[in-house]
């Protein structure tokens, strides 16, 4: 299969922050977001979220017809800059709790007996679907697995880095490019009939969405939160077990595919794997060299868990009443209605 790995087209705007993000891109001057628009706009929002991810796709592959050059060009920035202080502030008011680095790990550590996520939703009772909103959805990261938090292996040294780098060659398919786990979630794509091309579904995502990939390429882009971004990264790999082999069943339940079961499966040894390296080498390593970055490790766990849990309520929220969650229907053979789940179903 060859996957269209090449820069999308740019996306349609949401509001007036993201249209004048987008007109950089264009090369339509060079009309910064009036900053009491930045200020005013919501900070999780569909417009705000899609204004930032657009400044962040040029450090990635970039847009269709949009010059390389635009990745530095001052006028995205400076609109970049803006966006990032609303959003971290929001962040930084809502997300942080009061506990220290043991206690921040330790909750990721504890699976509730009764658990009521996203995972657990479609081990148990997700239809096909679902699934396939959920992968569409996760395509905007899946699709750039690890890319984001290859930007903190300069800025550690000694354990930190060594641990960070070990996952890091697992995350990049240890040498074989048919392992890279972009790779193997564009094969799960294709199992269920998605369009397996890199931000094909950058329409149809939904705000929260958006916030958690922005998420890693803010932390990822400023050496300043260098401990946020290796407290992301562990919460990621902490949790990553666990909630995999509910989605390994999910998609064995759905018969979706044995590539989307094997992206899964895939995780659920690896990650496994990764949670100690990542906890004893990676913060541990980090702790011992810059001991003051504590904080900003507890706040990348933080912020982390915060959205994640806002994009499983969002999710949950419109499928329990019937509605899609994504902004614009997927279209494919493998396309369904959606609505209540029939009795056959059941």
């Amino acid at each position: 299969m060859t996957i269209d790995q090449r820069g999308p087209a740019l996306p349609d705007g949401r509001g007036e922050v993201s249209a004048a993000v987008l007109a950089i891109l264009r090369g339509e001057g060079t009309p910064l977001p009036d900053a009491r628009a930045a200020a005013g706009a919501d900070p999780y929002g569909d417009d705000l979220q899609l204004a930032l991810y657009v400044c962040y796709e040029p450090h990635y592959r970039g847009f269709a017809g949009v010059d390389d050059a635009v990745e530095w060009d001052p006028a995205l920035l400076a609109a970049r800059a803006l966006l990032e202080a609303r959003f971290l502030d929001a962040l930084r008011r809502d997300a942080a709790r009061d506990h220290d680095v043991d206690e921040a790990v330790g909750d990721l550590l504890v699976e509730p007996v009764h658990g009521t996520g996203v995972s657990h939703h479609l081990q148990e009772e997700g239809r096909l679907w679902q699934l396939r909103e959920y992968a569409a959805q996760r395509s905007l990261y899946h699709l750039k697995e690890a890319d984001p938090h290859a930007w903190v292996l300069p800025r550690l040294w000694g354990r930190a880095k060594a641990g960070m780098a070990a996952v890091e060659f697992d995350e990049f398919g240890g040498g074989r490019a048919e392992r890279v786990h972009a790779r193997l979630f564009a094969d799960l794509m294709a199992d269920l009939g998605l369009d397996t091309a890199y931000g094909r579904y950058l329409n149809a995502a939904s705000a929260p969405m958006l916030a958690t990939v922005n998420l890693m390429s803010l932390l990822g882009l400023h050496r300043s939160l260098r401990g946020a971004l290796v407290g992301h990264f562990a919460t990621l790999e902490i949790t990553s077990s666990p909630a995999s082999r509910r989605l390994a069943l999910a998609m064995q339940r759905a018969d979706a595919g044995p590539a989307a079961e094997l992206f899964y499966t895939e995780h659920v040894e690896a990650d496994a794997v990764h949670e100690q390296v990542v906890r004893h080498e990676v913060i541990g390593g980090l702790l011992e060299q810059e001991p003051h970055l504590a904080p900003d490790v507890v706040f990348g766990i933080d912020a982390t868990v915060f959205l994640e849990d806002r994009f499983g309520e969002d999710l949950l929220g419109h499928w329990r009443a019937g509605r899609s969650s994504l902004r614009t229907p997927l279209d494919g053979p493998a396309a369904v209605s959606v609505g209540p789940e029939p009795e056959s179903d059941r």
